[in-house]
């Protein structure tokens, strides 16, 4: 379906006003097909009609409105448990060691995963606790994941995925031990999200807590920003990490060239530090 150039133009201006992605002209093809279901819906043939329709008071209680409706179809939610597999085993083998060591005086784990979508990166580390239980003991962790659209939160919140989802990055043991069959599919044990909460928030705007996290995970959301909107995210994040914590980007994401906020760990793909607490480790090592 051909999109006219002055309804794209606004589609876009739309997503970027309330999201702050970029809709490139890479992504233009997808628009029509992400929109359908909104079409069948109000009984309209083509985006023109629906940017007609943007200004109408067409609110129906319960629901979100039109406009919140277009930015929700075309946020990009595609996720899965366990998503890039050898940059996630950096978590319990070298991450979580190395706060834990830092924080044994507190024995507080505080872990944001911003643009969580619906939820499956934040189960996935809760799943990593729950099965070193042992080890975590009389800690406190809290997870938090956060995401611009209200639908994926609440999807996230219920915590109950199909059979194709679960099967997305999980054995057959750990759907076991961290998922209980229902009527609605495969809902993540209660016992297992003790330490998870959701709530919605754009990265872009102030940090969800006044707290500073231990880890803060940012996978594949910068890559929907432009250059100017990045350096902004990179500057809430850096905000919201504690001094000595670590950032988790996507493995198509980087700091260099982007930020001077963040600095590469060394060894560690995709795991970066406060450029100001690089600072302060070489001025010990030389002095």
């Amino acid at each position: 379906m051909e999109v006219s150039e002055a309804s794209y133009q606004i589609i876009a201006d739309l997503l970027e006003s309330r999201t702050g992605q970029h809709l490139t002209e890479s992504r233009r093809w997808r628009v029509a097909t992400a929109l359908s279901g909104i079409f069948r819906e109000h009984g309209i043939s083509n985006v023109d009609q629906l940017v007609c329709l943007l200004d109408l008071p067409m609110r129906t209680p319960g629901k979100p409105d039109l406009s919140q409706q277009v930015v929700e179809a075309l946020l990009n939610n595609e996720t899965y448990f366990f998503r890039d597999k050898p940059t996630f085993d950096q978590l319990p083998e070298d991450i979580f060691p190395e706060l834990a060591s830092r924080r044994a005086d507190t024995k507080r784990l505080s872990i944001w995963c911003a643009g969580c979508s619906t939820g499956q990166e934040v189960h996935s580390i809760a799943m990593m606790f729950a099965d070193a239980a042992e080890r975590w003991k009389d800690w406190t962790i809290d997870i938090l994941g956060t995401d611009v659209s209200h639908r994926a939160i609440n999807s996230a919140r219920n915590g109950v995925y199909s059979q194709f989802e679960v099967q997305r990055g999980l054995g057959v043991a750990q759907m076991l031990n961290h998922f209980e069959e229902t009527s609605q599919g495969w809902q993540v044990r209660e016992e297992t999200r003790a330490n998870s909460r959701f709530q919605h928030h754009n990265v872009l705007n102030d940090p969800p807590s006044r707290q500073r996290f231990d880890l803060i995970l940012c996978r594949n959301v910068l890559l929907y920003f432009d250059q100017p909107t990045r350096q902004r995210a990179f500057s809430r994040l850096s905000e919201a990490l504690a001094d000595d914590g670590f950032l988790m980007l996507g493995a198509g994401e980087t700091v260099v060239g982007q930020t001077d906020a963040f600095m590469p760990v060394p060894r560690r793909p995709s795991i970066y530090r406060l450029a100001r607490q690089a600072d302060c480790l070489r001025l010990l090592a030389t002095g």
